[in-house]
């Protein structure tokens, strides 16, 4: 009988290892797995590599991480924090974390493209800028290009709003964002969800995530899927 639930955050992050890329799903403040990221903070891992859309946009989840002096290097689109969270800003200035920059359309498609198995992807986006320095430029269609590659990750931690016992994942409102190409990108997926469903409750048509990309699914008693 296939049942991913975990019957606790510290059962759920088991066997995270040191210096594993960890994707973190979240757009600003919405779709984050907070708990999931407090719990590997617990949890002890470190010499990580955090990819994630920003460096943190409140005092809860990845900052509480980078305190800990768990982080060795951010990949994001937007490393400034939000209110409350220059928690990373501090680190980076004192050389106590490495950043890539990656543009948010490009760092959507590099984990989109590890999830659906594709090494690398032409891009416009970035040509002419320091983003390209050092990567491989292609003219396509008359325009030029730059080589890309793909962004998978060796643990997710993502937040959806229900979940059942084989993994299955529906969304809600704004909390979509990274969350599904984040889950399909990484060798193994953790997610936290407000609602535990039964087998059979959740409409196939609404299902974003199929249960195929989740390994673990843990409940989180919280204010989860806000817009």
């Amino acid at each position: 009988m296939i049942d991913k639930r975990a019957g606790s955050v510290a059962e759920a992050l088991d066997r995270i290892r040191d210096g594993a890329v960890v994707l973190l799903g979240g757009f600003g403040a919405v779709g984050q797995a907070n708990e999931l990221v407090e719990g590997l903070v617990e949890q002890g891992a470190r010499d990580l590599t955090i990819v994630a859309n920003n460096a943190g946009s409140s005092e809860r989840g990845l900052p509480q991480l980078l305190a800990a002096g768990r982080v060795r290097r951010v990949i994001c689109s937007f490393p400034r924090g939000g209110i409350g969270s220059s928690v990373f800003e501090e680190l980076f200035k004192a050389g106590k974390v490495e950043l890539e920059i990656v543009p948010q359309g490009t760092l959507a498609e590099r984990l989109r493209a590890a999830g659906a198995g594709i090494p690398a992807f032409y891009t416009p986006t970035g040509v002419g800028t320091v983003m390209a320095q050092g990567k491989e430029l292609r003219d396509i269609n008359g325009r030029t290009h730059m080589l890309e590659y793909a962004l998978p990750g060796d643990i997710a931690l993502i937040e959806a709003w229900q979940a059942d016992r084989w993994g299955n994942l529906v969304y809600r409102g704004a909390a979509r964002n990274f969350n599904p190409i984040m889950a399909s990108a990484a060798s193994r997926t953790i997610v936290q969800t407000n609602q535990l469903v039964e087998l059979g409750e959740l409409d196939p048509e609404v299902i974003v995530t199929p249960g195929i990309f989740v390994d673990r699914v843990v409940r989180i008693d919280s204010h989860l899927g806000e817009k």
